[in-house]
């Protein structure tokens, strides 16, 4: 166990939400974490290890390696709970050396994946941070940010917050292929719509984009609408990239799954990076939709939104990277 972490129990739950999940319960010295440079953020809290979600493409599977876990099965049943989370990001957060710079969440595992739903601990982290006027961010797929909403909006009228879901298509088959533990992607769009109506402020990540499987112009664009008409503040792509340890995770899936395309991505995925000319493409092409679309809208109100405009089927044109 990471030095910083003190096992005090494991616990399991036979309920269905839960079932085939191990709760290793930890405490915590230290919860708010500077990161290295290069990062568009210093700080971050992230009070679970280990995600449910069971994303192919996670790269955060390589850090249940540093617990002497494995980053495949190990980490999506495995999950390390911070369970004085809340009570120690309070302490720091009054600690005279802290400055109350912004602080990230959901960088690395997500904080409203199932484990949350049982442990409750982003309630006293927001509360924390709405007493000490400290801004923050969150990133996630987890639709049960929702049941947070009031604090949400709490903190967004007193300091700077923002929001943002992962969504990387809205393909029902290829949803259950890569991200099996997650909410349906149409549930996540309905989550933007009203964080963007009740005042917090939501954009949409659409990543990862997976070169040969979920790059098609066709289901981008969907996402690009669907995400814009629920009021998306920012709507911006990443390209996959594979990490080692992730990789060789991703690389076994994929010739499970995809067989013909493992040559492509051994060309693409030399370094952990696809080259940057693959990266600028994705970005102008999202970019060019987000504009013939309308574009965001400032003031982040959702647009006119029904669920059956989800429903499109998306063109088979497909985005050619060698």
């Amino acid at each position: 166990m990471d030095g910083r972490l003190f096992e005090i129990g494991r616990r399991s739950f036979d309920t269905p939400e839960f079932r085939g999940l191990e709760f290793i319960e930890v405490e915590a010295r230290s919860v708010i974490n500077r990161v290295p440079g290069g990062m568009p953020f210093d700080y971050t809290i992230n009070p679970y290890r280990g995600c449910s979600h069971a994303c192919v493409y996670c790269f955060a599977r390589v850090t249940h390696t540093y617990l002497d876990m494995s980053a495949g099965r190990d980490f999506e049943t495995k999950i390390v709970v911070k369970v004085n989370a809340p009570e120690v990001v309070r302490r720091e957060l009054a600690a005279a050396r802290w400055r109350g710079d912004p602080i990230a969440m959901g960088t690395a595992t997500d904080p409203y994946q199932r484990a949350e739903g049982r442990y409750r601990l982003m309630p006293g982290i927001l509360r924390a941070l709405i007493d000490y006027r400290n801004p923050f961010s969150i990133l996630t797929k987890g639709t049960l940010i929702l049941r947070d909403l009031d604090l949400l909006r709490e903190a967004a009228a007193v300091v700077g917050v923002s929001t943002a879901f992962s969504i990387a298509t809205l393909d029902e088959e290829l949803w259950r292929r890569t991200e099996p533990g997650t909410p349906n992607p149409r549930r996540r769009i309905e989550a933007v719509a009203e964080l963007n109506a009740a005042g917090v402020p939501c954009g949409v990540l659409v990543a990862p984009v997976l070169p040969g499987i979920s790059d098609r112009p066709g289901m981008l664009r969907e996402v690009v609408r669907a995400s814009l008409d629920a009021g998306a503040t920012h709507v911006s792509p990443i390209l996959l990239h594979l990490r080692p340890g992730v990789r060789e995770e991703f690389l076994r899936w994929l010739e499970e799954t995809y067989p013909d395309l493992v040559p492509r991505y051994q060309r693409t995925y030399r370094t952990p990076y696809a080259p940057a000319a693959h990266r600028r493409a994705l970005g102008r092409m999202v970019g060019r939709m987000v504009r013939a679309l309308g574009g965001v809208r400032p003031a982040s109100v959702p647009r006119r939104w029904r669920p059956s405009e989800l429903s499109e089927p998306a063109a088979a044109t497909q985005l050619t990277l060698v």
